[in-house]
This record gives C-alpha cells, sequence and structure tokens, in this order.
C-alpha cells in the first residue's frame, strides 16, 4: 500500500516547496502526536486557531451531539438550525449593541469578501483603504486589501479601488475621504510580525471614518478569542468598529468565519438584489455547535485571564543575545532574530527537539509564538528553555 506520506506529496496541491511534512496520528491539549509516536509541543495553535488546545472534551461532545442530528440541510440563511442560532444569539449577547447581526461563513478570507461586499452595497462606494503589509487572505478580495507586492504580484490584475496607508501614520489619516467606502485593518497586525495599532491613531481614525462617512472594519481574524488578552483586542482601544470580523479560534477547531455588523447595515444585502451574499456550507451546524462549546468554555473559565501573566513570563524568560527584539500583544509573540536564515534554522532545530513554531508572511526575520492559551507555567518554561539552548547552538 502506498504511504500517506508519498500520496501527500504526489496529490495533495503543494503551497510551498519545503512543507513541514510531519505525519500527525492525534492531538490532544497542547500536543500533536506523529505516526511515530513523537510528542510536538504546539506554539503556534494552527495559527491562532486552537485557543483550548488541541480536542477539547466540550467541544469534541459538541461535535458528536451534533453529528447525531444533522449535518448540512439547504443553503444558509433559509432554515432555523439551532446550532446557528444560539451561536449568534451568544454572540451578540457579549458584543456592543451596534455588533447585532451575524453572517456566518466559512473562514477568514470569505468574511474579509463578505464585509467588502457589504460595505460597498451600504455606502454606495468603491474605495477600499487598507494597511500596507496587512494580511487579509488569499482570495482576490482579500489579496487585494493585502498590502504586500510580493504575495500579491503574480496574480495581478486584482480587483480595482484599494488603497494602502501606513498603520500608526498620522499623516495617511487624510487619504480617508468621502469616496472610501470602509477601512480595513487588523488591531495587531499579525503577518507583519505583530504589529499593534496605536490606541490614540485608532480612536483619530474613528473620528476620520465618522466624519467622511466610511465604515471601519476590524480584521480579527487572529487577534479574536482572548489570543491578546481581552476577548476581541477592539475592546482594550476604547472604539466599536461597524464590522468585525472573526474566523479562526471561531469554530473551536472546526472551519468557521463570520462577519459582524449593526442590522441596518447588513439589512442590505436582502434586497435589490434579494441573495446580495450567499453561501452553501458557511455557518456549518456542526462548525456552530463547536464554536458555541468553545465560547462559552472560554466565557465560563478564567482562562483569558491567564494571559497577560503568561505573556509576561515569555518575555522574561526569553533573554538571549540573539534575540533582538521581543513584539507581544497577549499570547500573540514576534520573536526578532534579524535573520530569515537564522529564522528557518532554529524552527527546524526546534522541530527536532519537539517544539513547533513558526514564522510570518511579512517578516520573516522573527519566530512566531502563538501557543493555545492554555499553556502552563512549566510548559512555557520547558520551551523558552529548548529555544534558548537552540539559539546558542546558532551563536
Amino acid at each position: 500500500m502506498e504511504s500517506a506520506r508519498s500520496i501527500f506529496f504526489r496529490h495533495i496541491a503543494q503551497t510551498s516547496r519545503s512543507p513541514l511534512a510531519l505525519e500527525i496520528d492525534h492531538a490532544s491539549g497542547m500536543y500533536l502526536y506523529g505516526t511515530d509516536g513523537k510528542r510536538y509541543m504546539d506554539l503556534i495553535s494552527g495559527i491562532s486557531v486552537s485557543n483550548l488546545g488541541h480536542s477539547h472534551p466540550a467541544i469534541i461532545h459538541a461535535i458528536r451531539e451534533q453529528t447525531g442530528r444533522y449535518l448540512h440541510l439547504l443553503v444558509y440563511g433559509e432554515l432555523i438550525q439551532a446550532p446557528q442560532v444560539h451561536l449568534a444569539g451568544r454572540l451578540a449577547g457579549i458584543l456592543p449593541r451596534q455588533l447585532d447581526t451575524i453572517y456566518f461563513v466559512n473562514s477568514g478570507a470569505e468574511a474579509v469578501e463578505g464585509a467588502l461586499k457589504l460595505a460597498k452595497r451600504y455606502t454606495g462606494r468603491h474605495e477600499i483603504i487598507a494597511m500596507k503589509n496587512a494580511y487579509h487572505g488569499s482570495t482576490h478580495g482579500a489579496l487585494s486589501a493585502t498590502g504586500n507586492e510580493d504575495l500579491k504580484r503574480a496574480y495581478r490584475p486584482l480587483v480595482p479601488g484599494f488603497r494602502h496607508i501606513e498603520l500608526n501614520n498620522q499623516k495617511d489619516l487624510g487619504v480617508i475621504s468621502s469616496k472610501t467606502a470602509a477601512v480595513i485593518l487588523e488591531p495587531v497586525m499579525g503577518e507583519a510580525g505583530v504589529r499593534p495599532a496605536n490606541p490614540a491613531w485608532i480612536r483619530e481614525l474613528r473620528s476620520r471614518c465618522n466624519e467622511t462617512g466610511s465604515l471601519l472594519i476590524f480584521d480579527e481574524i487572529q487577534t479574536g478569542f482572548g489570543r491578546t488578552g481581552s476577548l476581541f483586542a477592539f475592546e482594550k482601544l476604547g472604539i466599536v468598529p461597524d464590522i468585525l470580523l472573526l474566523a479562526k479560534a471561531l469554530g473551536g477547531g472546526m472551519p468557521l468565519g463570520a462577519f459582524i455588523a449593526s442590522s441596518e447595515i447588513m439589512n442590505v444585502i436582502s434586497h435589490s438584489p434579494a441573495l446580495g451574499h450567499i453561501t452553501t456550507f458557511g455557518g456549518h451546524p456542526v462548525s456552530c455547535a463547536a464554536a458555541l462549546a468553545h465560547l462559552n468554555e472560554l466565557l465560563s473559565s478564567e482562562i483569558i485571564a491567564t494571559v497577560p501573566a503568561k505573556e509576561q513570563l515569555f518575555r522574561k524568560l526569553l533573554v538571549h543575545p540573539m534575540i533582538r527584539e521581543i513584539r507581544s500583544a497577549g499570547l500573540l509573540m514576534a520573536i526578532e532574530l534579524g535573520s530569515a536564515v537564522l529564522v528557518q534554522k532554529v524552527i527546524a532545530r526546534t522541530l527536532e527537539r519537539g517544539i513547533l513554531l513558526d514564522w510570518f508572511l511579512f517578516c520573516d526575520t522573527a519566530l512566531r509564538l502563538a501557543p493555545p492559551l492554555i499553556i502552563s507555567e512549566e510548559e512555557i518554561k520547558t520551551a523558552c528553555s529548548i529555544l534558548q539552548e537552540v539559539l546558542s547552538e546558532f551563536s
């Protein structure tokens, strides 16, 4: 019989020439387990997805219970399905009142696409302003919003009407005008290497959008659900976006995304034409059941409250001559080494030592640390010790 590894390289579309190609048998808590029995501590959470770790009992139970009831029934929005409506109600109950209407999709990129369409439809405008070095996804509209030409060049022409400004640049706020449908940004730029928005600048951005009638879209696909130390990053900034984007951790390990706005804004896609935005599998009942279990567990526990202390412990322990800087927003961290070659060597060596790390799309000189929020102090100490030992090997 042909091996899974052989089939992977022959028949699975490759996204790079050097995939990790670990063959995983199962995963639990903080760890992935290879088919050879080797254990790997997961310090990236599937890129900020598994905030409660892998195979959380409450999430697994919710999935099993829902699969015994029904799977896909009909295209999104036609039938009243308990997992969807209970999740929507729970989300609306914890979000500001102007974010009361949820449209469920399958992924982060789809949430971005829906939000861009919604902003254009509501405002009647066509210009979208995004940030340089932002990442919003790989579909055509999301890639158009993405602010890195190296990723985009081979796929032009993309969607017209996009302009890019610098995060935290005061003068660039003047670019926003009465022609602007929306400004889209990450409150913490992830793939740029963990670059937080300045709260004072964000407040001025909010004011400028109010002045020009432009919508403000917050992409919290990577920062949502406790990653930065609050349920959502915007809660620390003192403003509320007009449209909120969620995915990654939303589904508790299942594929799920959402764009969220007021009922006034969201209503425009229901008419002229009807079915202005549709999806077959968006808000899949199994994904929504898993998401609700994940959210309930987060809200009923003290897990999010432990994030700031864990962030500080990482910062305290990760002291090494080769570390130039640590940038962090909760448990989303960039360990700046100043060399892309060194980063790849460290990733490969730590993997041999049983630690799974990663890098950033637009900042390949830094290591990504984004562990499950459940990581313990002892696991942090172990991870930091191994990482320091590996760095010393390359000193």
